[in-house]
């Protein structure tokens, strides 16, 4: 069974809310995931297929004080894994996520569809969507 690696920072629990319906996705895809927060500083070592969740923060910027380390830290070691991008915002118009794409790409990174952001705390719909990309990611 394909395990697959969840990791995400929620201030306020939309990026977790997220977090936790793409994992339900993959796993009713068939395939196993780990749901971590980037707080854990989780190893992607042994993962050749990682989501990364983060909320927009300040002028459209990845979550500041633990997900831009975490995700600067591992930045090299992306290269040939598949990646899906996901999180919350509460204003603009995604450039955050855009910028994130573009990191993950140079970075080697194979990029999974376009970052999926929903606007503030994710409703059933938003749930669905979420599992959705989950289930679309396993078998990617």
């Amino acid at each position: 069974m394909e395990k697959i690696l969840v990791v995400y920072t929620s201030t306020t629990g939309n990026t977790q809310a997220m977090a936790e319906a793409v994992a339900e996705g993959i796993r009713a895809a068939g395939a196993e995931a780990d749901c971590i927060d980037a707080c854990m500083n989780p190893s992607v070592a042994d993962f050749d297929k990682i989501a990364l969740g983060s909320p927009a923060m300040g002028a459209e910027v990845l979550e500041e004080s633990v997900f831009e380390p975490f995700f600067s830290a591992i930045e090299n070691q992306l290269q040939g894994k598949k990646i899906a991008l996901f999180g919350s915002y509460g204003w603009g118009d995604g450039q955050w996520m855009r910028d994130w794409q573009d990191r993950v790409e140079q970075d080697g990174g194979v990029l999974f569809e376009q970052g999926l952001i929903i606007n503030g705390m994710p409703d059933e719909e938003g749930k669905a969507e979420c599992r959705s990309f989950g289930e679309r990611f396993a078998a990617f």
